[in-house]
Formats: structure tokens, sequence, C-alpha cells
């Protein structure tokens, strides 16, 4: 713990509180780092370097040895992170990646900007990330073009020649709420088909499988700094991560339009996506206080299952052996969609937020239309969809605090 940042008590936080209940508390966060957050915001209207100035490389240099990787390359934000990492991979129109559709956009939303078709591969009922049984059905059904095997998008469905077929060509797993997707037998499945692994770590940045940090699976892990994330900037932000040197310096050429030598020798296309100075700054200042918030939030987790687990016709999320989840939402599942409004609503009477994610999986968005899924194709991320949301979740909330979540929860369930 650095000196000059004070240590989090639940006193310090019941003096700071606000009245209503934050879903989540950045304003307490801040507090406890402002003299450190106002002292790198002045230090870089000092040296004026804006633009990739010095606090860059110190970001990436810290980051990248708490992932224990050899490379961090910042940039604009998560979704530019995915962009970036897809570019490097070279891949383009005619390439298949197979992903889940329980997700942000992003995930998907990358893949089609590059003319490439994201496969959507149902999720795992407890975990919600992609499921690799389902994921080994997806690849060998588009490689043998056997719709009825799994799913497939409309462009693979109809007869097509050799030279028109989608190519698989990678899978993009995404770390659903801060919990590593199954990478072991990912790999294993990837390493089968001659596929490239990225890791969407967007939710998981300090999460771990069997000791190994999030946002080093795959040859590319990428993660988000947008403000909610577990380790946010005040604005947007994200990096990618890479233990590869060549990807690590093409996706640095990339974040700086395709950039060689200097600025004026552009060796490919790239995208206008660097990280700024001062977000870099204010990140600095926060990840002196990451790890103890890490495990604040495994604090505050272990309490709402402990609450919540007695209460009839609610799950709590499931954390298989081995991983550690960085709890970037508390999602429980209710039994229906009728009982999950009738408990979001009685919440919001008493001043507790909650939110959705998600309502509804990518592959029945109008945006992926054009893939031609329809309703039952992954009837897994359908459910889930209806019956999913999420708690009030930061490191600084407090025993009441959940403590007055479970009584609303329990009181409408008829427990207590």
């Amino acid at each position: 713990m650095r000196p000059d940042v004070v240590r989090f008590t639940t006193d310090n936080y019941n003096r700071q509180r606000t009245k209503i209940m934050q879903f989540i508390d950045l304003a307490v966060q801040q507090k406890r780092i402002k003299e450190k957050i106002d002292a790198n915001i002045a230090a870089i209207l000092a040296h004026g370097k804006y633009i990739m100035g010095p606090e860059i490389g110190i970001l990436e240099k810290r980051l990248a040895d708490y992932v224990g990787v050899g490379h961090a390359i910042g940039c604009a934000s998560g979704t530019d992170a995915l962009l970036m990492a897809l570019l490097a991979k070279q891949i383009g129109p005619g390439d298949a990646v197979f992903t889940s559709p329980f997700t942000f956009i992003a995930t998907a939303e990358v893949l089609s900007l590059l003319g490439a078709t994201p496969v959507f591969v149902d999720i795992d009922p407890q975990t919600f990330n992609i499921d690799p049984g389902k994921l080994q059905s997806a690849i060998q059904a588009l490689v043998n073009n056997d719709p009825l095997k799994h799913p497939l998008p409309a462009t693979t469905s109809a007869p097509v020649s050799p030279t028109t077929a989608l190519k698989p060509k990678g899978i993009m797993a995404v770390d659903l709420f801060g919990l590593p997707a199954d990478y072991n037998r990912i790999d294993t499945i990837a390493g089968e088909h001659g596929l490239f692994v990225i890791e969407d770590a967007a939710q998981s940045f300090g999460a771990a499988l069997n000791g190994k940090m999030a946002c080093s699976f795959g040859s590319i892990g990428c993660t988000s700094f947008f403000p909610a994330k577990p380790l946010g900037g005040y604005g947007d932000g994200g990096m990618c991560f890479t233990d590869d040197g060549q990807l690590a310096e093409i996706m640095g050429s990339l974040r700086v339009h395709g950039k060689g030598h200097h600025k004026y020798d552009n060796v490919r296309i790239g995208v206008n996506g660097r990280l700024d100075t001062i977000q870099a700054g204010i990140l600095l200042a926060k990840f002196d206080i990451f790890p103890e918030e890490i495990e604040l939030r495994q604090q505050v987790a272990k309490r709402y299952t402990a609450m919540l687990n007695p209460l009839a016709n609610i799950e709590t999320p499931a954390i298989p052996q081995g991983y550690k989840s960085a709890w970037a939402q508390y999602s429980i599942l209710a039994a229906g969609d009728k009982q999950r409004t009738d408990l979001q609503n009685k919440l919001k009477e008493a001043d507790i937020p909650t939110a959705i994610y998600y309502p509804k999986p990518l592959h029945l968005q109008s945006a992926f239309s054009y893939l031609g899924y329809k309703k039952g194709d992954f009837p897994i991320s359908e459910d889930i969809s209806r019956r999913i949301f999420s708690l009030p979740m930061h490191p600084y909330l407090t025993e009441e605090e959940q403590q007055k979540i479970a009584e609303v929860i329990g009181k409408k369930n008829g427990c207590f």
C-alpha cells in the first residue's frame, strides 16, 4: 500500500457515503485517492504530453507485470483493443470466429466491422461463458457445413463453393462478469483445429484461473477501462496484452494509424486508437489500490452468496474450483421473467438499483439479423437473458447495505 493512499475501512465509508445506495460507487474510491489523481493530472498538465505521454509506458509496464506477460499496448477503448487484436491477426471477409451470443455487442461488432463472420456458440448455464462442448460441435458443423449439428450463420447454410466457404480462424472467448472462460478446454480445442484464441477480458482484469491472471490467455488478451469496470478510468480506455513481440509491435503500430518509423511513415492500415495520457495518469492512481479492491470484491461476493443462497427461487453465481472472479458484476437468476420484474420493482421501491446484463442475446438483435439466426438456436442464452439481473457491486458495499438487499429479496420471496 502506498503511503499517500488511504486504507479503506467501513468507518471511513460510513462517513463518506451518500444517502442513496449506488450500483457502483466511484465517489468513495475517488476520495481515497484524490490527492494522487490530482498530482498525476497536474504532472501531465505541466509536461504537456497529452498524447502518448510517459505515463502510457509506465502504465503498460505495471499492468503487463501484474498480468504476467511481456507486452501491454494501451488503446482508446475495450472495443479498440478487440479491433486491434483482430487486425493484428489479419481477420477479414470470409473468416469465421467463434464467440458467445451472451455478451455486450462489441465482441461480435468488431468482427462484423472487419467483414468477418461471428459464429455464435451457446453458453454454460452455470458460468455464462462459452460452452467448450458446444464450441467443439460448432467448429465441426462449420467445417462440414452441417447446420443440423449446430446452428450456423445463414451464409453457410446453403451449398457454397470452396472459394466462398467460411474459413474457421479463431475463438474469441468472453470472461463474463469477471469470471475467466474455461481456457484449459478452449486452448485444447483451438489447438486441435489450428485456431487462435483471443481473450475478451473487458470485465475480468484482476481475475485468475489456476493462478494464471486474466488477460494472459490466448495469443492476445483485451481489457477495457470503461469507468464501470474493475479497473476503470474517468472516460474510455483499453489495453491489449501478449507475450508475442511481433504482435505487440503490430498493435503498437495499429493504434497510431499504422505508423512505421515515424508518424508520416504508414506501413499498414490502422486506427486512431491511442489511450489518452490523462486517463493513464488516473489509472495509475487507481492501480495503486486495485489489488486491495479485488480482495474487497471477494468479500462482498462472499457475503452476498451467504445471504442469498438460503432464499427460494434465486440462483447465485457459480465459481468453479481454481477460478477467481474479478466480480465486475454480481448477477443472480430469478425463476422467470415475471419474478425478475417483481424483484426489481421491490428493490427499486427500497431505493436499491439493479441492472440487466443482458436482456437480449446478440443472435436475436437486429444488428445481426443478416446472420439468419432465429429464436431457439441458443436456448441457454435465451433462458438466462429472461431471468438474470445484477445487484449493486463494488469494493465499498457494506454488510448493512447487503443485508438490506437480501431482506427485500427475501420478503418478496416469502422467506422473511
